[in-house]
């Protein structure tokens, strides 16, 4: 018997409280006094190909009071217990920015920030620059990417866009401190977790403008701590993919280092550093049209983000620059013919993963009045057009599976926990847009706000697994992410935050095909297993892209909280 929740909790005042279970029949939802608030009947059968099950929706919106819940079946069964509350995604949203904490190289992680999760500075050498024996670069710093001790500037700059924008736009979501080093400078957290690799990517550019791809060493280290890492780092070649991606996020994050409320003299001077770098890199790319793409050395295994174009790399720069230039009252004309031109050839601008940044590009535009202006009004609505008819796509996509996400059975992919808030972003900027347009949005708005809050359910327990792909949050939670430190650290549960790379319809690694029968369901294809990095790694971009989503949420929970306090 399975009875599947949100296992961190739902919001009192959001209507969207839905469960999943596997058996027909009536329900009750129950208080820790075993008080009965809600019973009613499953919903009608669904056929779920997600999962190769036949489930039955549950929906228990009416309750609003505080407290923590099961579900329980008329047989006796219990689902995990949750919480119903205001804000009850504060908790999770600010773990999985405090995550990244812990993924800082080149520095001691001290016991008051990072409790048990201590070790010594790392990394602390200089790199050499691959292909130049004796040419050394100074770039310590920054933050480990995924399970491995690497650093890659195309992942790196997709973290920080995430995080910024949704800072950005969603600020309320961004004011509790969150116990780093710099908490209490008067700058809100995510902003300081964010300079930190903000700094190191600043290392990787050259002279000339162009940046480095990556930072690793030749091979993967064994399961060892990051401090016990001595081989040698390599700065390995220049790429046109990492160029754009580090002239769009410093561009970016000028404008919102600047411009937030908090800005103070340092954050000014800071801004200003990261304008240069930006133009630096712009002036690399018009130096250097063609794609200048990567692939790994023979024999060298670390990751490689390799990519078969630029040309959403280098959109994004474009929007950027523009943006950057429309906030500054400079020309825009370079940058905007220079998007107007690759959006021609019909590049899709709406994925914001690492190998397709486009969607960036519709978010600098589509968010910011003088960038909308720049871009023209042609342009706006080419982007507002492909934002909406992909956010009514995924929105379709959730009518036909009984867990009401925006996931077909082929998107269970290596990632797909990234997939399923990407996604959350895109509706999140489809929101934006109708926000904009105004005239008769209202219901599409709660539609594609439904299906935000699925993709979350779903992250946090609400899934055929019975996990919650959030480690630290849910009775349930995952607890063997594939990331070095947590399996040499000799600590029985890892640090909490880490968002889980999730099911994966054709595991990649040796454990994960031996132990998933082929033909599994593609929801089902998941280990709680640090081996199986093709199902159970974290990474950065994971975490930020979830971070937006929460903080898209929280934010609307607190409007819909005010709104109903304004009519009282």
């Amino acid at each position: 018997m399975a009875i599947m929740v949100n296992q961190v909790g739902y919001e009192a005042a959001v209507s969207h409280k839905k469960a999943v279970a596997d058996r027909p029949g009536s329900y009750v939802l129950k208080n820790a006094a075993g008080e009965i608030l809600w019973q009613g009947q499953a919903g009608e059968a669904v056929s779920d190909p997600l999962c190769g099950e036949t489930l039955y929706p549950l929906d228990f919106g009416s309750v609003q009071a505080p407290g923590k819940y099961h579900l329980e079946s008329a047989a006796g069964e219990k689902s995990d217990t949750f919480t119903i509350d205001r804000d009850v995604l504060a908790g999770v949203h600010n773990a999985m920015i405090k995550a990244l904490y812990f993924q800082r190289c080149g520095c001691a992680l001290e016991e008051k920030y990072a409790g048990p999760y201590v070790h010594a500075a790392c990394h602390t050498g200089d790199s050499e620059v691959y292909g130049e024996p004796g040419h050394m670069l100074m770039a310590q710093g920054g933050w480990h990417d995924a399970g491995d001790y690497g650093r890659y500037i195309t992942p790196a700059a997709v973290t920080i866009g995430q995080l910024l924008y949704a800072y950005w736009l969603y600020t309320m979501a961004f004011q509790e401190q969150l116990n780093i080093p710099e908490s209490g400078n008067g700058l809100p957290d995510v902003l300081n977790e964010c300079r930190y690799e903000l700094e190191w990517m600043l290392k990787m550019q050259r002279e000339d403008g162009g940046v480095y791809h990556k930072l690793t060493a030749w091979s993967h280290a064994d399961f060892i701590m990051p401090q016990e890492d001595k081989d040698l780092f390599y700065a390995y070649a220049v790429s046109s993919l990492a160029t754009a991606d580090f002239c769009a996020c410093m561009a970016l994050a000028a404008r919102v280092y600047r411009g937030s409320s908090t800005a103070g003299k340092e954050e000014k001077e800071f801004s200003l550093r990261l304008e240069a770098a930006a133009r630096r890199a712009w002036k690399w790319l018009a130096e250097n049209p063609e794609p200048l793409l990567f692939t790994n050395p023979q024999g060298s295994n670390t990751g490689e983000y390799g990519d078969t174009t630029d040309a959403d790399e280098r959109l994004w720069a474009a929007a950027e620059m523009m943006a950057l230039a429309a906030w500054l009252k400079e020309d825009t004309r370079e940058y905007r013919e220079e998007l107007c031109r690759i959006l021609d050839t019909g590049l899709a601008v709406t994925d914001f993963g690492w190998t397709d940044v486009a969607g960036f590009a519709a978010l600098a535009v589509l968010t910011d009045i003088d960038a909308a202006k720049a871009a023209g009004e042609e342009t706006v609505q080419r982007l507002q057009t492909a934002v909406l008819e992909e956010a009514d796509r995924l929105a379709a996509l959730g009518e036909h599976n009984a867990f009401g996400m925006a996931m077909g059975a082929g998107d269970f992919c290596w990632g797909s926990n990234m997939v399923v808030t990407n996604r959350g972003i895109l509706l999140a900027l489809a929101c934006k847009v109708l926000e904009i347009q105004e005239d008769g949005t209202a219901g599409r708005v709660a539609r594609y706000e439904e299906v935000m809050q699925a993709q979350i359910d779903y992250l946090l327990g609400k899934n055929i697994t019975g996990y919650s792909f959030v480690t630290g949050f849910g009775e349930h939670a995952y607890r063997h992410p594939h990331l070095r430190t947590t399996a040499a650290d000799g600590i029985d549960d890892p640090m909490a935050g880490w968002v889980s790379g999730g099911p994966n319809g054709k595991p990649g690694d040796e454990l994960a095909i031996r132990m998933i029968p082929a033909g599994t369901p593609p929801m089902k294809c998941y280990l709680d297993r640090e081996e199986c990095y093709s199902l159970n790694e974290m990474t950065i971009y994971w975490n930020s892209s979830a971070v937006f989503v929460t903080a898209y949420l929280r934010q609307k929970a607190w409007d819909r909280e005010r709104e109903q306090g304004e009519q009282a």
